[in-house]
């Protein structure tokens, strides 16, 4: 199913304590390259972890001229926040 392996994705894009704080941060605003000022790792790891969010489908990012801005993707959390509260019911 479909749906499964999507969340599945953002689950597992979760499961990394940088990733999570990268997340935390885009809860807040869109970010560009000053991201990376807001981490204590350096671009190469950022990349690594961005590439993975963007690949679950965790994060979406749009260029404007030179500049790639990321920003969370609230339509695939309430998805899976709303698969999750079915096992509570």
């Amino acid at each position: 199913n479909k749906k499964f392996v999507v969340h599945a994705r953002v689950l597992k894009a979760m499961s990394d304590e940088n990733r999570l704080r990268i997340l935390e941060l885009l809860r807040e605003r869109e970010y560009n390259a000053a991201l990376l000022d807001e981490m204590d790792f350096g671009q190469s790891t950022l990349s690594h972890h961005m590439r993975i969010l963007l690949q679950a489908g965790a994060v979406k990012a749009r260029k404007n001229g030179k500049w790639t801005y990321y920003s969370l993707n609230k339509e695939i959390f309430s998805t899976v926040a709303e698969w999750i509260a079915e096992y509570g019911e």
